[in-house]
């Protein structure tokens, strides 16, 4: 049988970055916000050095000349010197960068960013994790790749604010059911997030997995627009406004509204702590190709059930079957 979940002081971390700001500066800053426990930074100053040494620089960037095939090489040759340099069992690849919009034309000669770390992390032979809507594994180029590849994979876009509430609350109303009859809804935010989803087709790219929540479990989308708003104000922190009307018994009009004020990173991070631990774990036990188990955390999993409660019922299930291993 395979043991419990790798230990969170087993995980060594690295990565690449378009950014040159040093983590422990960027800790002091989430600590000044108040994201982080004031004196956190500092108690794992040497931890964020270490961490700090791993990262590369992310690409491509403005005035990149190299080819995609170049990029992809580059980026797989890192993945292996970081498992190698550090004596890895195995490296989970996960996408936490900022989204992307979709390709205007999927067909064509370059691949997205997100793309090209997916076919890097398949070369190399890495479990990958998509926790943006960016496009991934999901480019029509690396579908078949994928599915061949006998690696692992999951996502995409982290559930962790207002689309958290929408999968709990839309099975209230479809199982008493109450017709939805529009659902509208309002997002503040500023950091990285908001100045990247001011782009309006990163914000489009980001909805679409909102609606996807509403529309598989209320069985169609209701009426209503989202809207994402970049408040630099904010910091890293976001505000959620959601407005719903419904009809009750014999017809009567209600309404429904909510408010989310939190942090996305610090909701975020646990996610993606988790999901590297049992990405790994599946990869230990031989599993392979798309992971609907893993809905629970994304707003547009591969399959499975789109209601917070099954999707958890069908996680828990996953972890039983990890701790008690699976032939390959």
């Amino acid at each position: 049988p395979v043991p419990a979940l790798p230990a969170l002081s087993a995980l060594v971390f690295g990565g690449h970055d378009t950014l040159s700001c040093p983590l422990t500066k960027r800790a002091e800053e989430l600590a000044a916000g108040g994201v982080l426990p004031y004196g956190l930074p500092q108690a794992v100053h040497a931890e964020l050095t270490a961490a700090d040494a791993a990262i590369r620089p992310g690409g491509p960037q403005a005035g990149d000349t190299r080819t995609d095939a170049e990029l992809i090489s580059a980026f797989a040759a890192d993945l292996r010197a970081f498992r190698r340099d550090h004596h890895l069992d195995r490296t989970v690849v996960i996408n936490v960068a900022s989204t992307e919009p979709a390709p205007a034309d999927p067909h064509g000669d370059r691949l997205p960013a997100s793309s090209l770390y997916a076919y890097a992390a398949l070369r190399a032979g890495c479990p990958y994790l998509n926790f943006t809507p960016s496009t991934g594994l999901h480019h029509p180029l690396l579908q078949e790749m994928a599915t061949v590849s006998g690696l692992p994979y999951a996502g995409r876009d982290g559930k962790t604010g207002q689309t958290l509430l929408r999968s709990v609350l839309a099975p209230m109303f479809a199982q008493r059911a109450l017709a939805v009859r529009a659902w509208s809804g309002i997002n503040l935010l500023g950091g990285g997030d908001g100045a990247a989803l001011a782009d309006p087709g990163a914000a489009a790219a980001k909805n679409a997995g909102k609606a996807r929540v509403l529309a598989d479990t209320l069985g169609e989308l209701p009426a209503g627009d989202l809207h994402i708003d970049n408040v630099p104000a904010l910091g890293d922190w976001k505000t959620a406004w959601d407005h719903i009307a419904f009809d009750g018994f014999l017809g009567s009009r209600m309404t429904l509204q909510t408010t989310w004020q939190g942090c996305d990173s610090a909701l975020a991070a646990p996610l993606v702590l988790d999901l590297a631990r049992l990405l790994a774990a599946a990869h230990t036990v031989g599993l392979s190709g798309p992971q609907p188990a893993l809905g629970f955390y994304f707003k547009d999993p591969d399959g499975g059930p789109a209601a917070l409660a099954e999707q958890y019922a069908a996680l828990v299930e996953y972890a039983e079957l990890l701790r008690n291993g699976t032939p390959s």
